[in-house]
């Protein structure tokens, strides 16, 4: 890779990770920058630490190479981690969401990040015709083994909302997306909220889950980076970015999205509805 160190990359970026783990955030901070300054792709993701360490802004979003390089690698070992590991449950508490209102026989649904299946499991039985995406390639491949999708796709969320054309280029449309785990990679989450708008029919629903963190921690911004390097959204920011959106607010409940070091991370579960006008 032409200009791309990666000798120098690495030795920078575990310098930085011992320092801080050290606790030495300011000499940690120095060289995290020296690996943007050799990688400004960001590879290592370094600038979400940085945030994280409240060295640094957050980033709109997490690094795209970053963060399908993660997932390659821990791809293998995905489901252990998320269902054994972190009690993650999402998809299942949003299919039941789905079930409470009666919301059943949805023609075409639209799974973004869909990892390596659970929402397309859960969703089963309640969807007609199921396309799943997400960044890391390998994860594809396990999503295709597990055989729930109709379709499979390589991309970035709002990317492939903004960019996909179907055969013969025509401008698909989905009866609901799902979005399970997906915006604690998004800082700012209006470009996914007015792409997912502009995919699907009138009124068709968006279910999603975010991560949160109390008042202080975000300090009046709308998001932060926690200290997991994951982003957290505050509750007014979700709804009132759903709103402007084009969107009715269905449900925006109180979760536990996952455990970390055995302590619940709180989030909420989300379902809008988009207006029929929109």
């Amino acid at each position: 890779m032409s200009g791309f160190d990666e000798e120098a990359v690495a030795e920078a970026y575990h310098r930085g990770l011992e320092l801080e783990k050290a606790g030495a955030h300011a000499d940690a901070a120095d060289a995290y920058r020296e690996v943007l300054a050799l990688d400004p792709e960001d590879r290592c993701g370094v600038s979400i630490r940085l945030a994280a360490m409240g060295q640094g802004d957050a980033p709109d979003r997490m690094p795209e190479t970053y963060v399908a390089t993660l997932f390659d690698q821990h791809a293998d070992d995905f489901d252990d981690i998320l269902v054994e590991n972190l009690r993650y449950c999402v998809p299942m508490q949003l299919r039941g969401m789905l079930d409470v209102r009666g919301v059943d026989g949805l023609d075409r649904v639209l799974d973004l990040g869909c990892g390596t299946g659970l929402m397309g499991l859960a969703l089963q039985g309640c969807a007609g015709h199921l396309t799943g995406v997400d960044l890391s390639e390998r994860i594809i491949e396990l999503a295709f083994d597990r055989d729930v999708y109709d379709d499979l796709y390589v991309g970035e969320a709002v990317t492939f909302l903004e960019e996909f054309e179907e055969d013969g280029g025509a401008d698909a449309r989905w009866d609901m997306i799902t979005a399970t785990d997906v915006f604690p990679y998004l800082g700012d989450i209006e470009p996914i909220v007015s792409a997912a708008a502009g995919r699907l029919n009138p009124s068709g629903l968006f279910g999603f889950s975010t991560e949160t963190a109390p008042a202080e921690a975000f300090d009046g911004k709308p998001f932060t980076v926690g200290p997991r390097q994951r982003y957290a959204h505050a509750r007014s920011y979700v709804r009132r970015t759903l709103e402007t959106g084009g969107f009715v607010v269905l449900a925006l409940d109180d979760i536990t999205v996952r455990l970390e070091d055995g302590q619940p991370v709180p989030g909420h579960l989300v379902l809008a509805r988009k207006e029929a006008d929109c």
